[in-house]
């Protein structure tokens, strides 16, 4: 009789078929239920899926692990859970000695400037407190940023937090940032007020893409004001606005960055009557400690800025 079969028995099978439905349900029966779960799991993933695919394993392995309601591991999940339990509970320090060594790796995501100009002395400070601290930067906007979180790409990200992200995703705020127009020194204008009290603005506007927080708290006040200034130019990174609108090719939107050199051959002008933009970081699921440990890091630097 299948039900007669224990969960050893079959687990050769079962890890042959999806060793992932395995993780998630020594995730349930050690945080006692798939909200406990949900919110220790280091990648992150909803609700539905991991009830789902813990289902399967039981269908899989054609028993029941865990009464629901109250949470309560049954025989055959107590006996499963003991027997995965050492696997999972090792398998991080395992992958460290076979690597050669406990290595801490943490990828991290942000903007061209702030992995330029602020994660060195982040990752210093890091790296004291985790000598064998190996970073893995990757350069990109708020869409990508949180796409790359929700896909597991990265641990942490560095961006702007305009809408609410996915109920997946964890923020705090670092900082509010204003938002500056640049136009080359080469042009009369002095202030930002000569540009948008204009009728019609002629200028190219040179911005990150429509759908980044900068661009679209920029957008949502001109509309407030009655005012039509497109995207003439959409770039990817700040540095890249920058260029253009030093080579006199329109006027540039862009954040007022704490100990940022003021470009060559670009005036400033700021937007202090505009909202500010909140910079914020970002990650998914519960932290390890590295992870917590550089989120620290990043508050202080921004505390200090």
């Amino acid at each position: 009789d299948s039900h007669q079969r224990t969960p050893k028995r079959q687990f050769i099978a079962t890890l042959q078929m999806n060793i992932h439905h395995l993780e998630l349900f020594y995730y349930v029966a050690k945080y006692k239920g798939i909200a406990g779960a949900v919110r220790n799991i280091p990648y992150g993933i909803q609700q539905p899926a991991i009830s789902a695919q813990v289902v399967q394993l039981e269908n899989d392995l054609d028993v029941t692990l865990f009464k629901r309601r109250p949470f309560e591991l049954t025989a055959a999940g107590t006996e499963l859970f003991a027997f995965i339990k050492p696997f999972f509970q090792n398998l991080s320090t395992a992958g460290d000695k076979i690597r050669g060594g406990m290595m801490h790796s943490i990828r991290i995501a942000a903007s061209s400037t702030v992995i330029r100009d602020h994660m060195p002395a982040i990752l210093i400070e890091a790296r004291s407190k985790f000598p064998k601290l190996h970073p893995q930067l990757r350069v990109g906007a708020q869409s990508e940023i949180e796409q790359w979180l929700m896909d597991s790409k990265v641990d942490l990200g560095v961006t702007v937090l305009d809408n609410k992200p996915s109920t997946d995703l964890k923020t705090e705020k670092l900082l509010d940032l204003e938002m500056e127009l640049q136009i080359s020194t080469k042009t009369k204008i002095r202030t930002a007020t000569e540009i948008l009290k204009q009728d019609r603005i002629t200028q190219t506007l040179i911005s990150l893409p429509p759908n980044e927080g900068i661009s679209c708290a920029f957008q949502r006040e001109l509309a407030r004001r009655k005012i039509d200034w497109p995207i003439g130019i959409e770039l990817n990174a700040l540095d890249l606005i920058d260029t253009y609108v030093r080579n006199g090719f329109g006027i540039g939107l862009s954040l007022a960055l704490p100990e940022k050199k003021k470009p060559a051959g670009i005036r400033l002008l700021p937007l202090h009557d505009f909202p500010t933009v909140t910079i914020g970081v970002m990650w998914r699921g519960h932290p390890k400690p590295l992870i917590k440990c550089v989120i620290q890091q990043i508050k202080t630097y921004a505390n200090n800025l």
